[in-house]
């Protein structure tokens, strides 16, 4: 090695910005070397994060939309979907005509926070885990209202009078499939990581040691 890319490394050392860059290189992941400059990651082995973070995106806008979609198309038709609660509501032996709203309002409800969550960068796992929870209690009662209760075909009205979905087994394994992006989601998001602050030295101290001897 010669002496110039000796001096080069001990200045990229002692250099205290350089040290700090080092720093944050670190806390972003980034593999540094040993003169405090980052390593470029090879195409490869950039393309598969790149593709997976991308997913975890789609997979997330994609939830939200489709909740916000869902609690839009019910509210546009909230007495046809009040209706379907009810009759869901009788065949499960509740009372329809005092649940019949209040049911309907916490479905829309729990849609629309939902999506709120999903789209909050600091609630967007929460929000992965109400939309599981939510997909697993539309496909459990799904398959309860087939085989336990044995009830006949009905429009759910889970897209409203958009698209027709009559509840059962297909609407079970939909919900269940959507289960997928909400892992997903839940699994693979993470915070955009924030650059430490960087140190910059007190201009009065700065002036002081310029003017001491």
């Amino acid at each position: 090695m010669s002496e110039n890319s000796i001096d080069a490394t001990t200045r990229a050392r002692d250099d205290p910005e350089r040290r700090e860059d080092e720093i944050r290189s670190y806390a972003l992941g980034q593999p540094v070397s040993a003169t405090g400059f980052p390593f470029s990651a090879s195409p490869s082995r950039r393309f598969l994060p790149s593709v997976f973070k991308w997913l975890v995106r789609l997979s997330r806008f994609g939830l939200a939309a489709l909740f916000l979609f869902t609690a839009g198309a019910k509210i546009a038709i909230a007495k046809t979907f009040a209706t379907n609660v009810s009759e869901l509501l009788s065949a499960s032996g509740f009372n329809y005509e005092r649940w019949m709203w209040p049911t309907t309002i916490a479905v829309i409800t729990a849609e629309v926070i939902t999506a709120t969550l999903l789209l909050v960068p600091r609630t967007v796992r929460i929000g992965a885990v109400c939309a599981a929870a939510l997909l697993m209690g539309f496909a459990g009662y799904a398959l309860y209202y087939v085989y336990v209760l044995n009830g006949e075909p009905l429009e759910c009205g889970c897209f409203g009078g958009i698209i027709g979905s009559q509840l059962g087994v297909s609407t079970a394994l939909r919900n269940l499939g959507l289960l997928v992006p909400a892992l997903v989601v839940f699994f693979g998001y993470k915070r955009p990581a924030t650059a430490l602050p960087s140190r910059r030295p007190n201009k009065d101290n700065e002036r002081n040691y310029r003017k001491s001897p």
